[in-house]
């Protein structure tokens, strides 16, 4: 190789050095912040070629949401029972600025430091109710509580907390019988409040049923009865008004109705005089066509 050649390798080599040194990309799952001696000059990165100096320093981080478990995690309650917890958190990147200051762009940091925020929050609700009350609470609303407290704390690390969930609820083994035992009991004794008073109303609604029945029959018994007792005056009304035009044919036909009612029974046994009124249609038959009328009698 020439003498004079060697000039132009070591220009060419500085060029190369310096190209391979001052461009970096940046992928669509990424965020990117370029520091300059520990301090951020632009975090305003798009996915692509850039370009730097070759002493500025570029840092990546995932932009995508990050999930983390946490199992066995003892917590005390309001009654001092202590509480095994299994949870899971979600969370991602909001300000690449704030993220690097707070956690050097680490995301094992931040997870540790994001995760003991969520313990503090499941701390802090679990300490303000018994046991019973958070096994028969809802988990909604112990999930609602956790995020919220645990969401304001998350943004000074500049990360949005996506979710956190509590998987596991559980009891260490040398309490959880005689716990159990317990809540049993209390359990048993609200089931027995809630029968009892459960007899009590369908007794009251029964009672109430039965004397509603009783004065619905009464008032139906008490119409029909002054209904009868209308239509029977309006009968003998009736009756009477067609009567009055014949007396003596309503006399004979109730003589007839007694005849019909009072003679031929087996077993009756009649003691009467022969001129009494009861025989009076037999005795004073009205003449036939032609006969001779009866004469008068003094």
């Amino acid at each position: 190789m020439s003498s004079r050649l060697f000039p132009w390798f070591f220009v060419v080599a500085g060029l190369l050095l310096f190209v391979a040194f001052s461009l970096f990309t940046v992928n669509e799952t990424e965020y990117a912040i370029r520091t300059r001696f520990g301090a951020i000059i632009d975090t305003r990165y798009l996915p692509g070629l850039h370009l730097k100096w070759p002493w500025d320093r570029v840092t990546k981080f995932d932009r995508r949401i990050l999930s983390e478990s946490y199992t066995g995690e003892t917590f005390l309650t309001n009654d001092g029972r202590g509480l095994i917890v299994d949870f899971y958190m979600k969370w991602r990147v909001r300000d690449p600025a704030t993220f690097y200051n707070a956690a050097a762009g680490s995301e094992g940091i931040a997870g540790q430091r994001l995760a003991e925020i969520v313990k503090d929050g499941i701390k802090t609700v679990v300490a303000q109710r018994t046991l019973q009350q958070i096994v028969s609470a809802e988990r909604d609303e112990v999930r609602k509580q956790v995020f919220g407290a645990a969401s304001l704390n998350a943004q000074g690390l500049g990360v949005d907390l996506v979710d956190v969930r509590v998987q596991r609820i559980d009891l260490p083994d040398e309490v959880a019988a005689r716990v159990y035992e317990s809540m049993k009991q209390s359990f048993a004794k609200t089931a027995n409040r809630l029968r009892a008073e459960g007899t009590q109303e369908s007794a009251t609604i029964t009672s109430t049923a039965e004397r509603q029945r009783t004065q619905i029959l009464a008032e139906a018994e008490r119409d029909a009865l002054r209904i009868r007792g209308e239509a029977d005056a309006t009968a003998t009304q009736t009756y009477a008004h067609a009567y009055s035009h014949n007396p003596e044919f309503y006399s004979f036909y109730r003589s007839l109705q007694a005849y019909e009612r009072s003679l031929g029974k087996d077993g009756d046994l009649l003691v009467l005089t022969p001129d009494g009124e009861f025989f009076r249609y037999f005795k004073e038959a009205a003449p036939g066509p032609g006969a001779k009328a009866a004469p008068p009698k003094r």
